[in-house]
């Protein structure tokens, strides 16, 4: 299976065009999606090309890319600082409690900027990769395209502690959710409960379960809200203190797929992680009547998912003279030049 972008695109298109018109009038205007016409008009080929490839021996990988995305823009912004490993400038994000042991796909990242960089040498961001990679994921795995603006830079630094404390928890209120969100500029309630959505495909680990199983919020009982059937499917997924690193389905019912399910999973009291559950379950919330709607409309959620994602890619993004287009996206150009001298025999430092 080859992956087509114009294909994709006119299928899906006609499917939400009036959102769709709409949000790319209203996308950051430094940003376009035909940013890389001119110059390296295949990019959307050549990861969707990966991504497929990926897919037949990983079918996580798609909900792990978009997670990224999203790890990425919450942090300072979308500006692929999530990708850079550990330097004498900075530590990575990748050691930051959100992100070790959990994230994943940077290698696959790593084959789509090779494969760019053969074809359209120092043109792609990497923050752009990671952008049109989630939106392919999504679209491959059943759910909405949408016109990805494009433009952006990467950045020259890493942000390990805003990653500790920007990133919204799995253990989060509903309260602490809204503030997390509007704190990066996501103020809208729909996209606080369409992004959330994106955890209709993907695995979560036990050690972020259990605490609703056996002992929530310190009441040595599980979470009231759980619904009871489920709560013993995951007690027998995840023993109390058994293997915290097992993984469990956040869509118990199309786990690889992306739909609608995960908000009938809530309106069922079956969200898998308590920051999810909190959208239906927080008495009298405001939250409430998106979920019952995105449950009983798949149209709908895809609409605002589309424009929520849009939304969190215009956030903060590097433009113009900005940064940098890196030529490794886990290392500042600097650093690669540092070491071009060094093997040539030419002192530099960074």
């Amino acid at each position: 299976m080859r992956f087509s972008h114009s294909f994709s695109c006119s299928a899906m298109g006609a499917l939400i065009l009036g959102c769709l018109l709409l949000q790319a009038s209203n996308s950051n205007a430094q940003l376009r999606p035909d940013f890389y016409f001119r110059t390296c008009r295949q990019v959307f080929d050549i990861i969707g090309n990966v991504i497929v490839d990926e897919l037949s021996s990983d079918p996580r990988i798609a909900a792990s890319l978009l997670r990224l995305h999203f790890h990425d823009c919450f942090v300072n912004g979308c500006d692929a600082s999530i990708l850079l490993d550990n330097s004498t400038s900075f530590r990575t994000e990748k050691d930051a409690a959100p992100n070790a042991n959990s994230a994943r796909g940077f290698d696959v990242i790593d084959r789509m900027k090779d494969e760019i960089e053969l074809a359209c040498p120092r043109t792609v961001s990497c923050a752009d990769i990671l952008t049109i990679a989630s939106q392919i994921s999504v679209l491959l795995s059943g759910g909405p395209w949408w016109p990805v603006p494009l433009g952006r830079r990467d950045s020259l630094q890493a942000f390990f502690d805003l990653a500790n404390t920007a990133l919204p928890s799995p253990f989060f209120t509903l309260d602490q959710l809204k503030k997390s969100f509007a704190d990066v500029g996501l103020n809208r309630l729909s996209d606080l409960v369409a992004l959330s959505g994106g955890h209709t495909f993907g695995r979560a680990q036990c050690q972020f379960v259990t605490p609703r199983l056996y002992n929530f919020n310190g009441t040595n009982r599980p979470d009231p809200s759980l619904n009871p059937t489920y709560r013993d499917q995951l007690r027998r997924l995840c023993p109390q203190n058994g293997n915290g690193t097992v993984l469990v389905n956040f869509d118990p019912v199309t786990p690889d797929g992306f739909d609608q399910q995960y908000y009938t999973n809530l309106r069922q009291g079956k969200g898998l992680i308590q920051s999810d559950q909190e959208l239906f379950s927080t008495p009298r919330a405001d939250t409430i009547p998106l979920v019952e709607q995105y449950s009983n409309n798949r149209f709908v959620f895809f609409q605002a998912f589309a424009e929520a994602m849009i939304r969190m890619g215009n956030l903060k993004p590097l433009t113009g003279t900005q940064g940098e287009i890196r030529q490794n996206c886990r290392v500042v150009n600097s650093r690669i030049r540092s070491v071009e001298n060094e093997d040539h025999g030419v002192v530099s430092s960074i």
